[in-house]
Formats: structure tokens, C-alpha cells, sequence
């Protein structure tokens, strides 16, 4: 290649004095000889939403013409539109300015790692269906899922760049971010290109999957010899603001225009007050709620307890509690003791048990026999929640021990036979089948340099962050013990790739994760779930079943919980349907 020939190349990057100013001189319009060839009124459908490209409309009408045929349930963006108060102003009460920071990354100046992450791989997406795994990773980060047709017909095309992260150790995805060559969408005079949907999996990614994300699409449109790489990202969100600033983005004037939607209401109306402090489980329920116009009062932020109004009607709730479940109905649910006995004289099938009062002598020589007859066995406090004082897999020298401990939480405990078999959670309202989840203990991913505490430490706080600080694995006797069954102690190295169970139960409280399988439930176990929720009398309950193979019919119900976390569920539509029993006039309330 000719010195010539490398200038012209090198010379893609960065033009004299006037690229990479088009896009971001909101006022005044570019000279004509640099736009001429640019594509004109140029909307992509990106599947949650569409791009707008304000720098190729010359009237701003067409852009507000844009923005109107948004679709339903999904969000359109704006970016790079000249004049963006004009454009507000020519619809106020439809428009806002989206309340972020525009980003970008002089390609040119960009820096290869020093130390890559040998913990994640970065690659395209390869088929449809991995299409559904990023869609999963959209919902668990409370995202806009988006539509895998319209992502697999936009990845066939080089216009759009579909990445997702791999963990190496364990081959699944955990993380996703889509590119979008401008030079390829409209003939962008600025040879830039813009990057969107970062995400990463709040349950199993390990770190550094969204650093890795950025700089593997960064130098993809190196290689392309693209200029920049511009994104926006919400005013908020201070762990992405930081990672953008480590990797070299830099402010720019750009700003972002939306349409005032259900999905984007929180960014242009004020919230009402206690909002930002409730919990996620009640957070999903505020937020369908005000999506449909309903009026919501936050009672008690701690609790998580609202006041809905709507159409003269008010209805407290705490969670997904609501005056619709009787007292009685909770006192079922609430007694796991008196659950098994109305589970078992409506033929449901309940896993065999014996109810003690404290230590009492003939209750534990009961607990013993069935301990001798059915091997290990699960004691439990007949009253709690989110798995304090249980212990799994009691032998009999140590059942006094377990009995004691549940005691402490309860003075009514159950001892009940260990059925093997996977922890499936189904999520029943108004009786029928809305979600259902397996649950699977806190477990960890040897990197073959950390600790097993340091492991532990680290995936506690990744799940903190990921639920409000709703969910982290102790490190107490139970999860020592437990490492220690495995042949390992908390100081160990674990092998790289080793996955190491570090609790019993699958309790998300204590760090537990949870995968989506309401589309394949068998349909025996949802039957049972429906009897379960009519025999007990309840509107909203999460049945627990131990299944043996989640392919089978075969079942016991351990549990039936009466406040059951609707946000662990997303994206099934637990909040939508809870809402629909409280407000059935609001079904079907258009989100336009």
C-alpha cells in the first residue's frame, strides 16, 4: 500500500475541522456540500423502539410525525436533533428532552486493555435464538424487551452489530450490546456510529462483561475505520457513566428527545413521593399502576404499602398483598402447618411431616421415626419467611440441634420428609397460572485465583446491586458448612470453572437465582397450583414444589406463600395481572 493510499485510509477517522461536528451543532444547519448524499428522514427499527436521526430531517415536523407512530409498548429515540427546543415546542404536551448524557469515543484515541478478561468472551450473535437470551437479560435489567424477528432480520444486515458476552468458564450468556453503523444506516457525513443497549446478566455475569462489551464494538469500528462511537445513557445511572469515562467517552452537547409514554413517565413527570424508596417488589407494582393512570400513594416506603385509587375506588397493598386476600386466607398461607393439612384433604399431594411445639419430647421421637424411615429430612419454623431458621438435609443425631435453631424463630415447628427434586415457584393469580421459575441456591464460579469467600463476597455484591439490596449470600455457619460438605473451606482457591454450591435453600433473600420456565410447566403441576390457590382460599399466592423433573408431572407442595415477589418474575406479566384483580375496569387501559 502507497503512503497515499494509508493517509486516505487513516483520513476515514477524523476529517479537517468539520467532522464530528455535524451531528452534535444543534443550531445552526451544516454546509451543504457535507450533507450531500446523506440519507434523508432515516428511522431505524431497532425491535424496543426506533432511532430517529434528527440530523437527516430538515423539518422538524416530520420528526414529531415520527416520534407520533411510535408503537405501543415500546420507545422510540430521537438523537442528534437540530434545535431540540424548537422540536419540544412544536408539541409539548407529546415531547420532552430525555433527561441523559450524550457520550462519545474518539475512535482514534482509543486504547487496547493491558489485562483482557479471561473470564468473558465477546462474539456475535449466532442464531434466533440467542436472540431470546438477550431478551431475558433486557427483562432482568428491567429493560424493554424487543422484538427477535425485527434484531435477527437487523443482525443479517452490517448495519447492525449484535454482540453478546459469554462466560468462559461456564459457556453462558451473560451479557448483550447492539451497534449501529451510521455510515451504513444514512451515508453519515461524520463516519460515526452509536452504541445501545448495554446489559449485562444481574444474576451470573462475572465482572467487567459491560467493559468488555464496549471495547470488543469499539474495535470493531476501528476496523471499519469509523470516527467515533456516541451513546446515551440516563443522568442517573452512575456505574455505566463511570465505566463510559474509564474507557476515554467524553461529554458531548447532544441531547435526546422521547415521546411522554407510559415506559418513559418517570423521566418526565414527578413521582410520587416515597416512590424511589420502595423496595423492587413493591416498585413493580407502583409502576404498572401509574402506567394505567391509577393514582398511588405510598403509605409506608419500608413496607413497601400503597394506596391505588382509581375511578372512585381505593385498595391498600403491601406488595402483592391486598385487602382482596382475606385474613383467613393469610392464615393458611401464613401457618405452614395449617397449609399442608387443607393441601392434604383436598387430595393435593404434600410431602410427610410432623408438627412439634417447641422441644417437645414425643413430637421429637415422631421427627426421629420419620427421619429413620425416610433418610435426611427439612426442619422449619411453622411461621416466617425468606428461609430464616431453616435447615435442609437433618440427619437424626442432629435433629434436636435443627429443632432448636427453628424454634428460635418460631416456637411451632415442621418437620417434613426431603423430597428430591428441583424448587419450582409458581406464581398463581385470580386463579390462574401467571409465572413460574425454578429457584437454585446461591452457588459460585471458580476463577482458579479467588478465594472461596472472595467469590462469595464478590457475587453478594453484584446481587445487592442487582436488587436493591434484596438479595446477598451470607457468609454464616450454614454456608461454611456447606463448602465444608463439599471438600473445601472458605480459604480455598476454587479450580477454574468449578461451579460450588454455597447454600442449601434456594431462597433468593440469601442470594438463591431463579430461571424462567412458565413456557414449558407441565401442565399436571399447574393444575395443582390452581386447586392449591382455590383450596386455600387466596387470590395471589406463590405455590413451592419440589419436582423431581421439571419435564414431569410428578410433585409435592412444600409451601404457599401469600406476598410472593412479583419483580423476581419479569418478564412475565405478574404486575400487569395483579393490577388487573385490583382494577379490572383498567385491563386493556391503552399505554399511549
Amino acid at each position: 500500500m502507497t503512503r497515499r493510499r494509508r493517509a486516505a485510509v487513516a483520513g476515514l477517522r477524523r476529517r479537517p475541522q468539520e467532522s464530528g461536528e455535524i451531528a452534535i451543532r444543534s443550531w445552526e444547519r451544516p454546509p451543504r456540500h457535507l450533507v450531500r448524499g446523506m440519507g434523508r428522514d432515516v428511522v431505524l427499527d431497532m425491535g424496543w423502539g426506533r432511532l430517529v436521526f434528527g440530523q437527516t430531517f430538515d423539518d422538524q415536523g416530520c420528526i414529531v410525525d415520527a416520534l407520533r407512530a411510535e408503537e405501543t409498548g415500546e420507545r422510540d429515540i430521537a438523537i442528534y436533533v437540530r434545535d431540540p427546543q424548537v422540536l419540544v415546542g412544536l408539541a409539548p404536551h407529546e415531547l420532552f428532552v430525555d433527561p441523559s448524557y450524550t457520550f462519545r469515543l474518539d475512535l482514534s484515541q482509543y486504547r487496547p486493555p493491558r489485562d483482557p478478561n479471561h473470564d468473558v468472551f465477546v462474539r456475535m450473535v449466532r442464531s434466533r435464538e440467542e436472540l431470546e437470551e438477550v431478551n431475558r437479560i433486557y427483562a432482568a435489567c428491567g429493560m424493554v424487551r424487543s422484538d427477535a424477528d425485527v434484531m435477527w432480520a437487523n443482525h443479517r444486515t452490517r448495519t447492525f452489530t449484535y454482540l453478546v458476552a459469554e462466560d468462559t468458564r461456564t459457556r453462558a450468556i451473560v451479557g448483550t450490546v447492539t451497534g449501529v453503523d451510521h455510515v451504513l444506516a444514512f451515508d453519515d457525513p461524520d463516519n460515526g456510529a452509536s452504541l445501545w443497549c448495554l446489559a449485562a446478566d444481574p444474576q451470573a455475569a462475572p465482572p467487567g462483561v459491560g467493559e468488555a462489551l464496549v471495547r470488543v464494538l469499539a474495535e470493531r469500528y476501528i476496523g471499519r475505520g469509523r470516527a467515533h462511537l456516541d451513546l446515551s445513557v440516563l443522568h442517573d445511572n452512575s456505574g455505566a457513566i463511570a465505566l463510559y469515562q474509564r474507557l476515554g467517552f467524553v461529554p458531548t452537547p447532544t441531547v435526546v428527545v422521547k415521546r411522554k409514554n407510559p415506559i418513559n413517565q418517570r423521566l418526565y413527570a414527578p413521582s410520587p413521593e416515597g416512590l424511589e424508596a420502595l423496595n423492587p417488589y413493591a416498585r413493580i407494582v407502583a409502576d404498572e399502576a401509574l402506567r394505567r393512570g391509577i393514582r398511588v400513594q405510598v403509605t409506608d416506603a419500608p413496607s413497601g404499602e400503597l394506596r391505588l385509587s382509581y375511578a372512585g375506588r381505593r385498595v391498600l397493598t403491601r406488595e402483592s398483598l391486598s385487602e382482596l386476600t382475606s385474613a383467613v386466607a393469610m392464615s393458611r398461607c401464613d401457618d405452614k402447618r395449617v397449609t399442608r393439612r387443607f393441601l392434604a384433604r383436598a387430595g393435593l399431594r404434600v410431602p410427610r411431616g410432623v408438627e412439634l411445639t417447641g422441644v417437645d419430647p414425643e413430637g421429637l421421637r415422631q421427627a426421629r421415626r420419620l427421619a429413620e424411615e425416610t433418610g435426611p429430612v427439612v426442619v422449619k419454623p411453622a411461621r416466617g419467611e425468606q428461609g430464616k431458621g431453616i435447615t435442609v438435609g437433618v440427619g437424626v443425631e442432629d435433629l434436636a440441634a435443627a429443632v432448636a435453631e427453628a424454634a428460635r424463630h418460631c416456637p411451632d415447628v415442621l418437620v417434613e420428609e426431603l423430597v428430591a427434586g428441583e424448587d419450582l415457584r409458581v406464581v398463581v393469580i385470580d386463579h390462574e397460572v401467571v409465572a413460574a421459575a425454578v429457584r437454585r441456591p446461591a452457588a459460585v464460579v471458580g476463577t482458579g485465583a479467588d478465594t472461596v469467600r472472595a467469590l462469595i463476597e464478590k457475587q453478594s455484591r453484584r446481587r445487592q446491586a442487582a436488587t436493591g439490596g434484596e438479595s446477598s449470600i451470607p457468609l454464616d455457619a450454614a454456608t461454611e458448612a456447606v463448602v465444608r460438605e463439599a471438600g473445601y473451606a472458605l480459604v480455598d482457591v476454587l479450580p477454574r470453572g468449578e461451579r460450588l454450591q454455597v447454600r442449601r435453600t434456594a431462597n433468593l433473600h440469601t442470594g438463591g437465582t431463579i430461571e424462567d420456565v412458565t413456557d414449558t410447566l407441565h401442565p399436571d403441576i399447574a393444575e395443582a397450583a390452581v386447586a392449591a390457590s382455590r383450596t386455600l382460599g387466596i387470590p395471589v399466592t406463590g405455590l413451592d414444589f419440589l419436582v423431581p423433573d421439571l419435564r414431569g408431572g410428578d410433585h409435592v407442595i412444600i409451601e404457599a406463600n401469600e406476598r410472593p415477589g412479583l419483580a423476581n418474575h419479569e418478564p412475565q406479566p405478574t404486575a400487569q395481572r395483579f393490577v388487573d384483580l385490583l382494577f379490572p375496569e383498567t385491563r386493556g387501559v391503552p399505554v399511549r
